[in-house]
């Protein structure tokens, strides 16, 4: 399939002549076509790039390619082509299932190939994977991503990766098609700490907004005029700014995944337990988040953290 013309509203003349100067990014095997894959792979193919999909579920492929991408049957078909592979699921499992396996990506990418993990996992399993893929002549960068399905729809991700400066300097193309800030943020392995961070913040956060709505409610205060005023101060956050509304109105359709939250947070508990390092506030919100994907609420947005303060007020779940 030809490629569109870049029509990606971040593509600009550097990041264009940068990308012709490098034909080795011009085919894409992008698989994991989820919540957030799904979007970036559009992005991708908006902005020029010829987008090879694959996926479990074959109508996520369906709808890639009804928006000029290419679809895939298995991985090694995916990749055969690939200058460039990323991939994009759930846990640190299904990572090294779809990388490491007899029929994975590294089994049947080309020597050079750069492969580009977004998913987020162990930092540990990514340091291993990186060191597996470059025995196959493999280069592998950890690229794990914030800001939800808006940030993947609008291509506003940030990006925090962990690799060789050479490979993210190639990548970088891709990246500021996907994200507003790709940053190299060290070796192998820490994009993957960087992005546990991450999750520890936002889980602060969304805990914290949940907890201030719960009480403006219980004090009679119009929770939209409440949330205006504390999102101009020093309260505001992006978290505030993209779940406040959908909070207020207990719209909890999944941006992000209560049960993919609470995965994350046991990389963050388990990882900092073998550092030595406390993270009190956070240990006890990856408990709430735990109890809320326990209950049967894993597949809502992880603001459904309103449910569990609800509950625990006495007030209407």
């Amino acid at each position: 399939m030809k490629p569109r013309p870049p029509t990606h509203p971040h593509t600009n003349t550097a990041t264009t002549a940068t990308r012709g100067n490098t034909m080795a990014l011009q085919k894409i095997a992008f698989i994991g076509l989820g919540i957030m894959g799904l979007p970036m792979a559009r992005n991708l193919v908006r902005a020029g790039y010829t987008v090879t999909g694959h996926n479990r579920s074959r109508g996520k492929v369906e709808a890639l390619v009804a928006d000029g991408g290419n679809g895939a049957d298995t991985v090694a078909e995916a990749v055969a082509d690939a200058d460039a592979v990323i991939t994009m699921v759930p846990d640190s499992p299904d990572v090294e299932a779809l990388l490491a396996d007899e029929d994975g990506v590294f089994a049947h990418a080309r020597p050079g190939t750069l492969v580009i993990d977004m998913s987020t996992i162990r930092p540990d399993v990514a340091r291993a994977l990186a060191h597996q893929g470059q025995e196959k002549g493999l280069r592998v960068l950890d690229a794990p991503v914030s800001g939800g399905e808006a940030g993947a729809v609008e291509g506003a991700l940030s990006i925090m990766v962990g690799g060789e400066q050479a490979d993210f300097d190639a990548v970088r193309p891709l990246f500021d098609v996907l994200g507003r800030t790709p940053v190299l943020v060290g070796p192998h392995g820490a994009g993957q700490t960087v992005k546990a961070a991450n999750q520890l913040v936002v889980a602060g956060h969304l805990q914290l907004l949940a907890e201030a709505l719960v009480f403006l409610e219980a004090h009679g205060v119009e929770t939209e005029a409440g949330l205006e005023v504390l999102g101009g101060g020093l309260a505001g956050s992006t978290v505030l700014q993209r779940k406040g509304a959908a909070m207020r109105e207990r719209d909890f359709q999944p941006g992000f995944r209560v049960a993919l939250h609470d995965k994350d947070l046991r990389i963050v508990t388990d990882s900092a337990r073998t550092s030595g390092v406390t993270v009190p506030l956070g240990a006890q919100v990856a408990q709430l988040i735990g109890s809320l994907n326990r209950q049967g609420h894993g597949d809502l947005d992880h603001s459904a953290l309103l449910k569990l303060v609800e509950e625990l007020s006495g007030r209407k779940a």
